[in-house]
């Protein structure tokens, strides 16, 4: 049925295209999702010091977003709603899936956060939740949700993930109970690229002691680190990001005769912060060596792109398949591997630096090639997009947040996509109306006000100037939380001190 249909879909959806040949199948779509790349960290963005051709290029055959938000400024709860299309608020998972670590580990860990606490730059910076014991919480995607995987597979796709999947673990929430068919990835939020023992001719690696995040990235591969192929742990012996793209290579070829879903999910440049010596050497010599390590990682990225986006090429599948490349959040700051300057902020904080990231789509047939959308779109917008493209329609069981940006894109819509935007996590909530923006932080007693067009990088804050939008906005927002969102499922299992403005504010996890 797909098949009979796709001529006359591919002709409403996009209508400006050029005649092409008929299509002997329905199109084939990768999501690739990125970790805590930030708004500027590609040379299409406005990184100066490294070029990424292969990302660019999605951009370059097809659409760059400069307005693109994801739903949360930290990776599991964005990551849930990108995989649903629906606010993550709907279902109750705002704050990070717990993570299963060695219980030798936690020790370690508990023991030195007590025993540094004060003395550690980056454990200052952390306040875990003691009494957030991980045994008292089902803590990942909430099981009557449907994933894009359920949607594409119940219309015969062949579905998979690679890389960080961050949506649970253990039993109902490993991806082959959630909708894919085959998965090679890790389930928590962070692991190691390169395993022990590390060959330290090959790889550079550099700890960051100033990160709340530092220790658990070195521990060993355990549990949610682990990497599973199925639900068999494997070692892997590369660099995480080349195995990673390698998996797709592979996965694209067995399946380039069939319609397939690919959901391809990178860690990097999260820490822990390792890359091949050989891509730090095409880093120009910095004094800054954390920025330095850190291109070196996303230069490891933009060829692991690169070789997927090739291998489509072989497979001779390129002009079939319909390609998204987004970021989870904002750079994280926290690393010091950037400042997210000129914006706002960075990951975590509900300030623009945590919530804008870079969006590229490629869409084959569209008229739309190299072009710039400069209005606001969500992250929630892949699924509806991808359902729409595929001439699928949505599940009827259930409101959808993201809309499909088809029609914006390609001119036939000249409204805006999203004239609201939500956030929440926690006592940490903002609302993006218009060129307005509200940023509330509950903990702090903190209010920000922005105005988006004659501000982009938040600099005065409008709270007192005007107390009747503020009103308007907090109305709106209490309305959206009223009537659409559900208590959290779990607590936060910490909170992150960070330096706004020189003032610290507390943001939750």
């Amino acid at each position: 049925m797909l098949t009979f249909l796709y001529p006359l879909l591919q002709a409403i959806l996009f209508p400006f295209a050029q005649p092409a040949a008929p299509q002997a199948r329905p199109l084939n779509v990768i999501w690739i999702i990125t970790d805590d790349l930030g708004y500027y960290d590609l040379s299409s963005y406005g990184n100066k010091a490294i070029q990424t051709p292969n990302i660019d290029a999605l951009g370059t055959s097809g659409v760059r977003f400069t307005k693109a938000y994801a739903t949360a400024p930290i990776c599991g709860p964005s990551r849930e709603g990108i995989i649903t299309g629906r606010y993550q608020q709907r279902f109750g998972g705002e704050f990070m899936p717990y993570e299963v670590i060695d219980p030798k580990y936690r020790r370690k860990f508990a023991k030195q956060y007590l025993l540094h606490k004060g003395k550690s730059p980056g454990l200052e910076m952390l306040r875990p939740h003691m009494s957030a014991n991980p045994s008292n919480y089902q803590t990942g995607l909430a099981s009557k949700e449907l994933t894009i995987g359920d949607v594409m597979k119940q219309h015969g796709y062949t579905t998979g993930v690679i890389g960080k999947w961050n949506e649970g673990a253990g039993d109902g929430y490993y991806p082959d109970e959630r909708g894919f068919d085959y998965n090679y990835s890790f389930s928590g939020a962070l692991t190691r690229y390169v395993d022990d023992p590390i060959d330290h001719e090959r790889y550079t690696s550099m700890r960051l002691p100033w990160s709340f995040s530092d220790i658990p990235a070195w521990a060993p591969r355990y549990g949610s680190s682990a990497i599973t192929a199925g639900r068999q742990v494997v070692k892997d012996t590369g660099y995480l990001t080349f195995s990673l793209a390698k998996k797709a290579t592979e996965f694209i070829d067995h399946h380039k005769e069939h319609p397939f879903f690919l959901m391809l999910s990178f860690n990097a440049p999260h820490d822990p912060f390792q890359a091949p010596k050989a891509y730090l050497q095409r880093v120009p010599p910095d004094t800054d060596s954390v920025r330095r390590i850190y291109n070196a990682m996303i230069l490891a990225l933009d060829d692991a792109v690169g070789s997927v986006m090739e291998q489509l090429k072989t497979a001779g599948i390129e002009n079939n398949t319909l390609v998204f490349l987004i970021s989870d959040n904002g750079a994280a700051t926290y690393t010091r591997a950037t400042d997210n300057a000129p914006l706002r902020g960075g990951k975590c904080t509900h300030f623009e630096g945590g919530l804008l990231v870079p969006f590229l789509m490629k869409m084959p047939g569209s008229g739309a090639r190299g072009t710039t959308y400069t209005k606001p779109v969500s992250s929630l917008d892949m699924f509806a997009t991808t359902i729409a493209a595929a001439g699928l329609p949505l599940p009827a069981d259930r409101p959808y947040d993201g809309v499909s940006l088809l029609p914006y894109v390609e001119q036939q819509n000249t409204a805006a996509p999203h004239p609201v935007l939500y956030w929440r996590n926690g006592y940490s909530k903002a609302i993006r109306q218009q060129n307005w923006k509200l940023y509330l932080n509950d903990y702090n007693k903190k209010i920000f006000l922005f105005d988006l067009d004659a501000d982009p990088f938040e600099h005065v804050n409008l709270a007192t100037r005007y107390p009747e939008k503020v009103a308007a906005l907090k109305d709106a927002l209490q309305h959206w939380e009223k009537n659409e969102t559900i208590p959290p499922k779990w607590p936060s299992g910490a909170d992150i001190k960070m330096k706004d403005a020189g003032e610290w504010l507390y943001f939750p996890s």
